[in-house]
């Protein structure tokens, strides 16, 4: 760093990195990150988006998948930024960087990333003809209280991989480490698969339970109809039992008496969630939580970072 930027102070410091950032999106391809965000955005919404914020198991399904797509995009944001250029970083540091300044430039730099890839998520949902729900929970719209959720999942887990990439020595380690984290975000979310003892506390730490509740609560899943145990009559339907086929006689009787849609909306209080209560109470903790998991990965980088001039690799 030149003798003009070393004595700069905290805030100059940071635009200049900001500065170099935008550059970097611009002449180094890092918008590419934007295109490959709409790629993944489009390929789940063709295979959840017709049944999301319709039905419990379309939401909780779609949502999970919303979910994983912030969380990968705010994964491959961040994971190779610090770590690619380590040498310089550790240079630039001798001479005056403060590295408070340096991440507060990526947190800003991030923070506008993350916001185009939640904008072009939520364009393609639009393009996917995809219902949202009537009236938000904290503020007046639906779409919006999503959005919001979807920015804080991605900016945090954009703030975990810059975490990671802040410690590891090398882009190889970063891109080896980031599939891990990957899975561990989707085994301990707590909805797909049962949690209990001491796996289910390894939850309150990921990002993906507080998304997926928050999105869940948003979605009004509590209030939505399951149609998973109607399919499973259904599917059984043909079954012969003395010569009768009862539950084919059932099924016709309720069709004709139209009866279908109160059984699966009556099927659906059988499988309300307390993780998915609609409340502003409920919502916001989640979104808390985020922040503070984004807070706890920022002060680490920093920390990693002013102990670089130690790092010998």
């Amino acid at each position: 760093m030149s003798k003009e930027v070393r004595h700069k102070g905290r805030f100059a410091q940071m635009i200049i990195y900001l500065g170099k950032l935008l550059r970097m999106f611009v002449y180094q391809n890092d918008w590419k990150v934007l295109p490959m965000g709409a790629l993944i955005a489009s390929l789940v919404m063709f295979v959840v988006g017709r049944n999301l914020f319709k039905t419990q198991e379309g939401t909780v399904t779609g949502c999970f998948a919303l979910v994983c797509t912030c969380i990968w995009n705010g994964f491959f944001n961040s994971i190779q930024v610090v770590c690619r250029e380590r040498n310089i970083i550790k240079r630039e540091h001798r001479a005056g960087l403060h590295m408070s300044s340096y991440i507060a430039a990526h947190m800003i730099y991030q923070l506008i990333l993350c916001s185009a890839q939640v904008g072009i998520t939520l364009g393609i949902c639009r393009v996917a003809q995809t219902t949202f729900p009537e009236g938000g929970i904290i503020t007046p719209w639906s779409v919006l209280d999503i959005a919001i959720t979807m920015l804080l999942i991605t900016y945090t887990a954009d703030m975990m991989s810059l975490m990671v990439s802040c410690i590891v020595q090398n882009t190889t380690t970063a891109m080896t480490t980031m599939p891990f984290l990957l899975i561990f975000q989707l085994v301990f979310s707590g909805s797909y698969f049962q949690l209990s003892g001491f796996a289910q506390k390894f939850s309150v730490v990921t990002i993906s339970k507080w998304g997926l509740n928050a999105l869940c609560a948003i979605g009004n899943y509590n209030t939505l109809p399951m149609v998973s145990l109607w399919n499973q009559i259904f599917k059984f339907r043909n079954i012969d039992v003395n010569g009768e086929k009862p539950l084919l006689e059932l099924i016709k009787y309720m069709e004709r008496e139209d009866q279908v849609t109160e059984f699966v909306l009556w099927s659906g209080q059988y499988n309300q969630s307390s993780d998915y209560v609609s409340s502003a109470l409920n919502v916001l903790q989640c979104w808390q939580a985020l922040l503070v998991l984004a807070v706890i990965f920022v002060v680490i980088s920093v920390i990693a970072l002013e102990f670089i001039d130690r790092d010998k690799r």
